[in-house]
């Protein structure tokens, strides 16, 4: 009955408006044999599909014009292609993205950033439930034609039937747990962890003296130990982690694997906050332990967000019996948790929700601001110490909302980092700051001396294409490279060291000077200034800001200024705010330092008027 169908007769359709994704997800799959077709947006795909019908489609979500929401909803809502499995594809990681895409009729959802082995498992999963389904209907139909040829044979008739039903289900069963577990560790998945949650839910309201708490938790360091020690070992981690929590668990509880490092708990007849917050203690206290694996050992922990049922029925009336809005305040809680540190736990509270509702706004607003020309640059002068002359400048992005008015950096940053925005962003500002500077040149207001400095973000600094990216953005502005100065933290380049070396050697072929932003704040060792073309340090503010004239409150700063002389790089003092930090800084030699005490950042036109006033500090 079962048949063989190889991966070149397995037809996949890929669709995402990223190129890249495309190229080298298809290039991946039709590795492993598979039969690969690409669309770049909703119409396209659905042209596709008319065309040939595909036997799974990897789908993206946000995409111009018809996001993949919409696309999965025209797909199951046509019969000829509902039965198609769709998996998401995104770097949406938000529970209620999640959960959406399962509500639209998604089979399966896989965030980006993906591993390869990782989507071939889902791929062939999927593949297997669908193949399951097609000889189930098979096998009914044989079935039928069994019971119209045999009529005059009613005993022999009804055996055969009775162990065709019992074939039927049996597959039917096995479907049912491939789609209702988690083939790695055999949990519940979150398709049954959301009926068993309901149930909870409809129990605790017929009985008061019923409770329940909730419990998400997310592997700390995992995408480390996958990078580190390959996928293997990772699933290993994953099947030794959901065993050893398990053992912190009661009968009437249920541990649940959502996917990726993330676990669910319902803790069932728990009698109130103390216990739910117990239980949490216990797993952390029981993954001090290392996991000796079969190639290795490895230490990790999680981050635990709880909700108690009690307290959220209170909190959230109306949607009490809404399994997702307790799943979603959960992960709230849990990525307060890895704010707070990793390797704790934390108590979901009312305003977590609000927050989220409005980081989800400023999300909203933010991807509108780039094509609404919201953003603009301020420059703060980089000044030479020893003549007091503006040596050049650094390139501060700010946010003029229509709403909120002029917004800091730090408030939107990290969202468009979370979000992936940051990489059209970061290509707007180091544009921007290019162009600038060279207009500045040819109205003769700066000298051939005159820089602009741009900080570099994680992600801009990974991306494959960022040399080539900066390549086009100097030629387009005919800005020379000499001019151009890139600051990165430490962090930056520790986390990215396989990919930092080369970038930093390409940058260095350009004549582009790379300095290390607020040095002094992180990393301990100082081998990687050896084993990186840096040119430039900037010290962190808050040691410039202990300076008060005194020698005992000289902190490192002269520490600092002799690793620069060691290794024949600049020092940049950042934050000088008085005359007194001045006065001590070019007692110490330092070369170069910025502040509110020279200026603070300025618009493009205020910059204007400081350079011709020529100043002098």
């Amino acid at each position: 009955m079962t048949s063989s169908i190889s991966n070149s007769q397995r037809d996949i359709l890929i669709v995402d408006d990223t190129p890249e994704n495309l190229r080298l997800l298809s290039q991946m799959l039709m590795q492993h044999g598979y039969n690969v077709r690409k669309a770049r947006n909703g119409k396209m795909a659905l042209m596709a599909v008319e065309t040939m019908l595909p036997d799974i489609i990897l789908l993206d979500i946000m995409m111009p014009n018809m996001d993949g929401y919409e696309v999965c909803q025209q797909l199951k809502a046509n019969p000829n292609t509902a039965q198609i499995p769709v998996v998401f594809l995104s770097a949406l990681d938000e529970v209620m993205d999640k959960v959406n895409a399962f509500k639209v009729g998604g089979a399966d959802y896989i965030t980006k950033p993906f591993q390869i082995e990782e989507v071939l498992t889902r791929v062939e999963h999927q593949l297997s439930l669908k193949q399951a389904q097609e000889e189930i209907r098979q096998l009914n139909s044989q079935l039928e034609e069994r019971v119209q040829e045999r009529t005059q044979q009613l005993q022999t008739v009804v055996h055969e039937l009775e162990l065709e039903i019992q074939q039927r289900k049996q597959a039917e069963h096995q479907l049912l747990e491939m789609a209702l577990h988690d083939a790695l560790t055999g949990l519940p998945n979150r398709v049954l962890l959301a009926q068993r949650l309901q149930n909870t839910i409809t129990r605790a309201s017929l009985d008061p003296d019923y409770h329940f708490a909730v419990l998400f938790l997310d592997c700390d360091r995992f995408k480390v130990i996958n990078d580190s020690l390959g996928h293997r070992v990772g699933d290993q981690l994953l099947v030794a982690l959901a065993s050893r929590i398990q053992t912190q668990l009661q009968p009437q509880d249920t541990l649940a694997r959502l996917g990726g490092d993330e676990f669910a708990i319902i803790l069932g007849n728990s009698p109130d906050l103390k216990h739910a917050t117990q239980v949490a203690q216990n797993i952390l206290e029981s993954l001090d332990h290392p996991f000796q694996l079969q190639e290795c050992e490895v230490f990790t922990n999680v981050s635990i967000g709880i909700v108690f049922g009690d307290s959220y029925r209170t909190l959230h009336e109306r949607n009490a019996d809404q399994p997702e809005h307790l799943l979603r305040d959960a992960d709230n809680a849990m990525y307060r948790a890895k704010e707070g540190g990793r390797g704790t736990y934390h108590v979901f509270d009312p305003t977590m929700h609000q927050m989220a509702l409005e980081r989800l706004n400023l999300e909203t607003e933010l991807r509108y601001a780039l094509n609404r020309h919201e953003f603009l640059l301020h420059y703060q002068p980089i000044v030479h110490l020893k003549t007091g002359k503006i040596q050049g400048f650094e390139a501060l992005i700010r946010w003029n909302s229509p709403t909120r008015g002029l917004v800091s950096p730090s408030q939107f940053i990290p969202v468009t980092e979370e979000t992936g925005l940051i990489v059209p962003l970061g290509q707007w500002v180091l544009k921007e700051a290019c162009s600038q500077l060279r207009e500045w040149q040819k109205l003769g207001l700066v000298d051939d001396s005159m820089s602009v400095s741009v900080n570099l973000t994680a992600h801009q600094f990974t991306q494959v294409d960022f040399c080539q990216q900066l390549d086009q953005i100097l030629a387009e502005t005919r800005l020379s490279p000499h001019h151009l100065k890139l600051e990165i933290t430490e962090s930056t380049i520790m986390d990215n060291q396989r990919s930092a070396q080369s970038i930093l050697q390409q940058l260095k072929s350009r004549h582009i000077s790379l300095s290390i932003d607020d040095f002094g704040t992180g990393y301990s060792s100082l081998s990687y200034l050896h084993a990186f073309p840096v040119d430039i340090l900037k010290v962190d503010r808050s040691f410039v800001q202990s300076l008060d004239g005194s020698r005992e409150n000289l902190g490192l700063i002269p520490a600092i200024f002799s690793i620069t002389q060691a290794m024949g790089m600049s020092a940049i003092a950042e934050g000088i705010e008085t005359a007194i930090q001045l006065a001590q800084l070019r007692h110490l030699n330092y070369e170069f330092g910025q502040g509110y005490f020279f200026s603070k950042p300025l618009p493009s036109e205020a910059v204007v008027e400081l350079l011709k006033t020529d100043p002098q500090w």
